[in-house]
């Protein structure tokens, strides 16, 4: 989910301390699990999330770095309805220089096949990600600090940047000063650990294969249909699972989950119900429906390199009919929020730049725009959705953006779908003009909905360059001056708004829905979408 490739610049050094502090500093790895005793009943967990790949190396999706989370464990993590990331894998991380960070190991690490983890998986499983450099695959979008993008695009580990001086340590040795990296070690799809004795080096490892060192081992799974995890024996952190066995059951339909939430047939429903399906359960009294803070966000990325977006006044226009207050209630029955940056709300800097620039929306605003760049109308856009992998009101929303652009006569837009596989694929090749994507946070840093989407036509590949954009990503990035940071944020958020090469949409909340004898779901339902198998207990 974040950076296409390496941003480049010389980033503002001597604005950071000699020695940054800590990051993940905790001696005894305690990352705020309840330490469990394993001995709860199993629980079911019901989604539509699909899952791309269990193999780290070839995922880069919610549905699959749910499981990832639980499987294996990243060298930091981040605590629940917290933001301050802390130690996994690791005992501590540290900034020696700003572009040197040194992460010390916990002792006695283990896969779940009894294996030893040390520095040397570590440093394999960052080696292979990057060499399999899966389409899917999030290694060559976020670990850009230490890796180096041919011009036919071809990703490939800089010599020496990953060091191992013993068992316990490893040395990353950046390119550039990047105060971000130390968030890119919490996501699995970039930094989980495998182990180098079961994970082949030049391609990925089948599903039910994978093996890690997390608090929970897969036993079984069979894609589109099941997941069974059953507690690690051998896991040395503090995140003890507090039931023996975990099912996780996939539906193809929110239709089907809700049904199978009403029958008991699923403990916990997580992502993702219709809205009128959870307006519904919230009357039935055998379930509760609790919601916490969200920055699920979905917006509509244009191909600036196409024949219809490379157009700055296109967007523009398009930028300035959107109505997100529409889309809110009769997409999804005013169940999400408008959203009027890249950046949802919460994060530090967020303003809301397209509402700044835009205002209400205005056809004959949008209209001018056009005229005065002497674009005939209708302009002819592909728009493109995709049908399940975001949930059936996806459809809906595209409807609506279909009857909002088109207002005025100003465009004239074909609608698009293709499920997920397929789409993630073909919207990079230039299938359609305009198309829809949904965003959870990689880290819990503003940059995470920044430097994915502004710099070299970020992780969607879309075409969209802007050297100032990319300059100010490596400033911030290259500092610990806060305040210097939140008024970068700000900077870039107009320019994504001058130049449109997305459209914001809105910003959900994370809700999740279980039965009774269930507890601890609320206490995962924050920002990070991180699904803590760990945390959720069942009572007979």
């Amino acid at each position: 989910m974040t950076r296409n490739k390496k941003i480049l610049g010389a980033a503002a050094a001597g604005a950071l301390l000699a020695t940054l502090a800590a990051c993940g500093g905790n001696d005894n790895n305690n990352n705020g699990g309840p330490g469990g005793s394993g001995g709860g009943e199993p629980w079911i967990l019901g989604t539509t999330d699909s899952v791309t790949a269990l193999d780290p190396a070839g995922s880069y999706d919610l549905g699959s770095s749910t499981l990832e989370y639980n499987l294996y464990q990243t060298l930091l993590t981040v605590p629940a309805n917290s933001t301050e990331i802390v130690g996994d894998a690791a005992k501590s991380c540290a900034y020696d220089d700003p572009q040197t960070l040194t992460c010390t190991l916990n002792q006695g690490l283990k896969f779940s096949n009894g294996d030893a983890l040390t520095s040397s998986d570590v440093k394999y499983s960052f080696e292979r990600a990057i060499k399999i450099q899966d389409a899917n695959g999030a290694a060559i979008y976020l670990l850009g600090s230490i890796t180096d993008t041919a011009k036919d695009g071809t990703v490939t580990l800089n010599n020496n940047a990953i060091e191992t001086p013993d068992e316990q340590t490893v040395v990353f040795h950046l390119d550039h000063p990047d105060t971000t990296f130390q968030y890119v070690l919490t996501y699995p799809g970039a930094a989980a650990i495998v182990d180098e004795d079961v994970f082949p080096a030049d391609k990925k490892l089948s599903d039910e294969q994978v093996t890690g060192s997390g608090p929970y081992a897969l036993s079984q799974y069979k894609a589109g249909e099941q997941a069974v995890l059953e507690l690690n024996a051998n896991y040395a952190g503090t995140n003890t699972g507090q039931a023996a066995q975990v099912f996780v059951k996939y539906y193809s339909e929110p239709s089907a989950l809700k049904l199978a939430v009403e029958n008991g047939e699923v403990d916990v429903a997580w992502r993702s119900l219709s809205p009128p399906d959870i307006k519904d359960l919230k009357s039935n009294g055998d379930v509760t429906v609790a919601t916490g803070k969200g920055s699920e966000i979905r917006y509509w990325v244009w191909k600036v390199d196409g024949p219809v977006g490379k157009q700055p006044a296109v967007r523009q226009a398009a930028a300035q009919l959107v109505d997100r207050e529409a889309i809110a209630q009769n997409a999804y029955d005013g169940t999400v929020d408008p959203l009027y940056s890249i950046v949802p709300p919460g994060y530090a800097g967020q303003k809301n730049s397209f509402q700044e620039a835009y205002g209400a929306p205005d056809p004959a605003k949008a209209k001018k725009t056009l005229d005065d760049a002497g674009i005939t109308t209708p302009v002819e856009l592909t728009v493109g959705w995709t049908p399940t992998h975001y949930g059936p009101s996806t459809e809906d929303e595209a409807n609506e953006v279909k009857r909002q652009l088109e207002a005025g006569g100003l465009f004239k837009v074909t609608l698009k779908s293709t499920e997920w596989e397929q789409y993630q694929t073909i919207y990079k090749e230039g299938a359609y003009d305009l198309f829809i994507l949904g965003w959870f946070p990689d880290y819990p840093d503003t940059d995470d909905y920044l430097s994915p989407f502004v710099v070299d036509g970020g992780f969607f590949q879309n075409g969209y360059k802007n050297p100032e954009a990319n300059r100010l990503v490596s400033d911030e990035q290259g500092t610990d001056d806060q305040a210097k940071r939140e008024q970068i944020f700000g900077q870039l958020q107009d320019i994504a708004a001058r130049d449109v090469p997305f459209i914001p949409s809105w910003v959900g909340q994370n809700v999740g829905v279980y039965g009774a004898g269930i507890k601890g779901v609320e206490d995962t339902l924050d920002p990070s979408f991180i699904f803590r198998f760990w945390l959720v207990s069942k009572n007979a």
